[in-house]
């Protein structure tokens, strides 16, 4: 199942813990986003304010770059000019495995992880800024409030569906 793929959604839906068991599923190798985040990105959300397009813009190129074949990343990819911008640097197709969850449930696992960046106070502004993927995107969604395992099953069935 050869692929590059983008675990996304808002801070707090299980980019991290989904994409790693993902990649696992599929021999793939795994990238949190996260780290490739300017130190400038880190000090802006650890003060609470939301980053603009412009401080994204180096974020997800660097993404787009490192998103090698049977390469997971996590990575928010919030709008479809990030994804876009993903998909140049990639140059080559992307699948987007967007993990969907209600506002309650990602307040509670976000005011629930001590010492991550991300406050929940950013949230809302993340919420805000979201757009779906859209039909003509390769994506599969899964909803957070089914558990990680199922999550994955579902990922790698859709994954397999768009690969194949």
């Amino acid at each position: 199942m050869t692929g590059r793929y983008v675990v996304m959604g808002v801070s707090g839906c299980g980019k991290s813990h989904i994409g790693a068991a993902f990649a696992a599923a599929i021999g793939g190798n795994f990238i949190d986003g996260d780290d490739l985040h300017p130190k400038a990105n880190i000090a802006k959300m650890s003060r609470g304010e939301p980053l603009s397009d412009t401080d994204r813009a180096p974020w997800l190129d660097q993404v787009g770059r490192v998103l090698e074949p049977d390469t997971v990343i996590a990575c928010s990819a919030l709008k479809r000019s990030y994804r876009d911008r993903i998909r140049l640097g990639a140059a080559a197709p992307v699948v987007f495995l967007f993990l969907s969850a209600d506002r309650d449930l990602l307040l509670d696992r976000m005011s629930n992880r001590p010492g991550h960046f991300m406050p929940p106070s950013l949230l809302d502004s993340q919420l805000a800024t979201l757009e779906p993927p859209m039909a003509d995107e390769l994506h599969v969604v899964a909803d957070i409030k089914n558990t990680p395992e199922h999550m994955v099953e579902r990922l790698v069935a859709g994954a397999k569906e768009l690969t194949s």
